[in-house]
C-alpha cells in the first residue's frame, strides 16, 4: 500500500495480526505498539497513512473496482518455524539468501543475521564462516541445507 516504514516482513506481521484490513485501519497507535517488531516510528506512520482521508478515499476506490482482500489465513503446518531464530550462513545450492530468509518468515520463524543464545538453530551452507564457529561455540544446533531442505519439504 506504500506505507511508509512497512516492508514485507511488517506488511506480513500487520496482516497475521489484525487478519482484515477493516481492523488494520482502524488499529490504534497503541494497538499496533503491542506488535512484537512494530516500534513507534512505523505505529505512527501506519497510523497517520490510515487517518488520511486521500487514502480512504483510494482504498474504497480500489475496492470498488474489485481488488480483493481476502482475509490473511494460515495453516499450522506452514508455521513450522514458529518462535525460532534462524541464522543462515555460507552458500546454497537450491535456494538465494532472500529466498531462504523468506521460506523461514512465511513459516512463522525470524530470519537472524547474528548467532546468539537465543538462536534456534544455524543452516549452514558451503564455505559457512565465523557464523558457523560461533555456533559451536554457544552449542546452538547446527543443520545443512539438505536437512533444511527436508524440514521445508523441498525436494
Amino acid at each position: 500500500m506504500g506505507i511508509r516504514h512497512v516492508g514485507e516482513r511488517g506488511a506480513y506481521l500487520l496482516a497475521q495480526h489484525f487478519i482484515t484490513l477493516d481492523k488494520l485501519m482502524s488499529a490504534s497507535v497503541e494497538e499496533l505498539l503491542n506488535i512484537h517488531e512494530i516500534g513507534a516510528e512505523t505505529a505512527n506512520s501506519i497510523a497517520a497513512f490510515f487517518s488520511e482521508e486521500s487514502e480512504i478515499k483510494l482504498i474504497a476506490e480500489l475496492l470498488e473496482l474489485g481488488m480483493i482482500v481476502a482475509p490473511f489465513e494460515e495453516s499450522l503446518e506452514e508455521k513450522i518455524f514458529a518462535g525460532k531464530s534462524i541464522v543462515l550462513t555460507g552458500t546454497f545450492e537450491k535456494f538465494s539468501r532472500k529466498q531462504a530468509e523468506k521460506l523461514i518468515i512465511e513459516r512463522g520463524g525470524k530470519a537472524a543475521s547474528a548467532v546468539s543464545k537465543s538462536t534456534s538453530f544455524v543452516v549452514a551452507g558451503s564455505e559457512a564462516g565465523s557464523k558457523l564457529d560461533k555456533a559451536k561455540t554457544l552449542g546452538v544446533q547446527v543443520i545443512g541445507e539438505a536437512e533444511f531442505a527436508r524440514i521445508l519439504g523441498v525436494p
